[in-house]
């Protein structure tokens, strides 16, 4: 454009909702079907449909058979491989964050990842073991199965920790948790409600993720040190078990406490050199590996176990369990949990995989994934594991290393089923505290996330208010109270929002047809004797009350005194006209009586006097009455006198009068000397119509439209025209439901822009002293 501005020019007539409608072929017709056809087409069947329907629920057969192998199979090679060696160190550390023993961490690493392979719609995301879910996992096994239902005697007559029997029944727990919220991720996405998500604003699941990561880095505190806090549960448990870590710290045992600092000292600088050179690097370092390799290697063979007591992963049994039914008894108990776990595992995972999906062009579908995740969980309920989701570090590391579809996923898989069946036992001297290390650095990216607070403190205030909120109740009230809070509040914000709109009087920028906002642009000049009004956000019950207080404030109509005046004037009015029909009989008795010669010349003189007299009173009350009607009009505006408040008979709203050049009607003429001094100055500048801007208006309800017909009624009746502009075709419908429209409220009240039915007030009240000057060039 060489830095010209563009410009563009526009000619057509002025358009209300019958002209419009007229204009623009407005029909009844719908290419939505019908129910009945809704019905009979899912009813139909045929070969295409059939085949649509499976590829939608198993995409696996959608994409599998185009696989191309010499694309995707290195890529997808080496990027299994990586993400398999990361679920081994990350499985067996999460399953502690689930009070589990370390091998249903490795579990749960397998069959929900081949699960997933079948029904996901993601590429590039790891599912498996997640800290978050792990945790939440971990306080539900930790209340329904507590150590203090398994203490027995010992043999000495001191009571012991039955540590078997405690085991067992946190994976009953575990199963029968993941396997409910499994059930409740399926029907959610069968019905096909994966919008539940959008609730769950990215700033709630930022701060709920740092809250949580605050919880998982407290459980792991008892490993680094070697002591052994009480178990808390309920509101405050995390204050409650930071303050008993603290005070064992006497009885910290140093081996472990060496152990640890050696661990997070090599996987921090490890790490740091992985972030540092990812791009010279072809496979990230897999310290967490060799972490765990070196650690039982030195435990084993230096005998650290029976020397100094550091607490190790203890047995791992080899080969795989058969399929076992979760107790079902147990549902009563965790369904408020698995609820809770279902929500938060599926927004971790879509939210990641519409990232990645994003970045590489293809589509994830959020139904079909709370269907997959909900799968995953329900099958792996049987197979002894705990609730899944995607983890953003294994995920990271599938993308990065190359690969390409979740074929990646499946050869992680088959890794971990070789350490299951094979090499599981040879962890079994693993310190504890090495996997504590491991989860510790891996929380990094959530703690991370307190940078958040200052990015929203400059962006938005609200969304930082709905982190903080977040952060707090779930770090004070834990992971199922703190997240319905959560979710509570930021509902909260969102009513608020739109019981808090910005209200504004709209001028119109000279030369244009654009309305702004007079508070905030100069150039935006109040049209005289028009007032245009804008709210920021629809209109319905809860804000209804406020648009029509903000309107009268606005606009400086106080229609509730001006309406009080205007009664109390009629009734005066009233009672003077009864007076004078009084006195107009009195007289014309005393005119028979004088008829009639019964009267003296001097008592005729005095009735003429009577007469004259009364008329000279007529013409004072009356003066009285246009005096007293100035004075209430001009006195309850705010400060802003509104004479055409006054009905003006020169002026007729006829519904027929749409166009810019109809035969209008006088508008009041400016003040003349002599013409009645502050009085005639007003009624020059007075208010005689209001445009209601309704553009942001996306729904109506009953309440919406008596407010709106209050309006048209109370405005009216202090002879004031409203219209309505920028009305959205679905709430004209509504409206139209609704019997808005009538005889006293007909269609041509309703213009398509702000513009229209501004040209439509000049061209009908005759203000040719102001002229918008727009050009015009082109027809409609």
């Amino acid at each position: 454009m060489d830095g010209k501005e563009t410009e563009y020019f526009v000619r057509r007539d002025v358009l209300d909702e019958l002209r419009l409608d007229e204009v623009a072929q407005k029909g009844s017709w719908s290419s939505k079907p019908s129910l009945s056809e809704q019905v009979k087409d899912s009813l139909r069947c045929s070969l295409p449909k059939v085949k649509r329907i499976i590829l939608t629920w198993i995409p696996v057969l959608g994409w599998l058979p185009r696989y191309s192998i010499r694309e995707n199979a290195l890529g997808d090679l080496i990027s299994g491989c990586s993400v398999g060696i990361m679920h081994l160190p990350q499985g067996m550390a999460y399953a502690l964050l689930a009070s589990l023993r370390p091998v249903y961490g490795l579990y749960t690493s397998l069959f929900p990842v081949l699960v997933y392979f079948i029904f996901g719609t993601s590429r590039h995301i790891s599912v498996g073991t997640f800290a978050v879910l792990s945790i939440m996992v971990g306080s539900v096994t930790e209340r329904l199965a507590p150590d203090s239902e398994f203490m027995v005697n010992g043999t000495n007559g001191t009571a012991g920790l039955d540590i078997d029997a405690r085991d067992a029944e946190r994976v009953k727990v575990a199963c029968a948790l993941t396997l409910l919220s499994g059930i409740f991720q399926i029907l959610l996405g069968v019905v096909r409600f994966g919008f539940v998500v959008t609730y769950l604003s990215e700033p709630l699941v930022r701060g709920y993720t740092t809250g949580s990561a605050c919880h998982v880095c407290v459980s792991q505190l008892k490993y680094l040190f070697g002591v052994k806090p009480s178990r808390f549960s309920g509101p405050f448990s995390l204050i409650y078990t930071l303050v008993d870590l603290c005070s064992l710290l006497p009885q910290t045992r140093v081996p472990e406490l060496v152990v640890s600092l050696v661990a997070l000292a090599v996987l921090i600088v490890v790490k740091e050199i992985n972030a540092c050179y990812r791009h010279k690097l072809p496979l990230p370092l897999p310290i967490e590996l060799v972490v765990i390799i070196a650690a039982t290697i030195i435990t084993h063979y230096c005998g650290l176990t029976s020397k100094y007591y550091i607490d190790v992963v203890g047995e791992i049994p080899s080969g795989i369990k058969a399929p076992r039914v979760p107790d079902a008894s147990l549902f009563s108990q965790v369904v408020g949990d698995a609820f809770a776990v279902a929500i938060v595992g599926y927004a971790i995972n879509i939210s990641l995989g519409k990232t990645f999906g994003l970045k590489h062009g293809y589509k994830v579908d959020s139904n079909q994934e709370l269907v997959a995740l909900g799968l995953s969980n329900t099958v792996g309920g049987f197979f002894q594991c705990y609730s899944v989701t995607s983890s953003l570090s294994r995920s990271l590391v599938q993308e990065s290393t190359g690969g390409k579809t979740q074929v990646a996923g499946v050869i992680s898989s088959i890794i971990v089923l070789i350490t299951v069946l094979k090499i599981g036992a040879l962890f079994e001297d693993l310190p504890k505290a090495v996997l504590s290390c491991i989860v510790f650095v891996n929380l990094k990216g959530m703690f991370k996330q307190f940078m958040d607070v200052a990015v929203l403190w400059k962006t938005n205030k609200v969304d930082l208010l709905v982190w903080l909120v977040t952060f707090v109740s779930t770090v004070l009230f834990n992971l199922d109270l703190g997240l319905a809070i959560s979710v509570g509040f930021s509902m909260l914000t969102v009513i608020f929002r739109t019981q808090l709109p910005r209200y504004s009087i709209l001028g119109n920028v000279p030369g244009t047809d654009v309305y702004l906002d007079t508070e905030i642009y100069r150039e935006a000049k109040e049209i005289p004797g028009i007032k245009i009004f804008r709210s920021s956000t629809t209109i319905y019950y809860t804000n209804a009350d406020m648009y029509l207080e903000a309107l009268q404030e606005k606009s400086g109509i106080e229609i509730g005194k001006l309406l009080t005046a205007k009664k109390k004037h009629d009734a005066k009015q009233k009672r003077m006209q009864e007076k004078e029909k009084k006195k107009a009989k009195k007289e014309a008795k005393n005119q028979l009586f004088m008829s009639n010669g019964s009267c003296s010349l001097k008592g005729s003189e005095m009735n003429n006097g009577k007469i004259s007299a009364g008329t000279k009173g007529e013409s004072a009350a009356n003066g009285g009455a246009l005096s007293l009607t100035q004075t209430a009009v001009n006195g309850f505006g705010k400060g802003q006198a509104n004479w055409a408040y006054q009905p003006d008979t020169s002026v007729s709203d006829t519904d027929s009068d749409t166009g810019c050049h109809g035969d209008g009607g006088s508008i009041p003429q400016p003040s003349r000397e002599g013409d009645g001094g502050e009085n005639a100055k007003t009624r020059g500048s007075g208010t005689h119509s209001v445009i209601l801007d309704v553009s942001t208006t996306s729904f109506v309800d009953t309440v919406t439209v008596k407010t709106l017909k209050n309006i048209f009624t109370d405005f009216g009746e202090v002879d004031l025209d409203i219209y309505l502009a920028g009305c959205q075709a679905c709430v004209v419908a509504q409206l139209e439901a609704a019997g808005f429209f009538s005889d006293s409220i007909p269609k041509s009240r309703l213009f398509v822009t702000v513009h229209d039915a501004v040209l439509h007030v000049l061209a009908k009240t005759g203000q040719t002293d102001f002229v918008i000057n727009i050009s015009c060039n082109t027809r409609m």
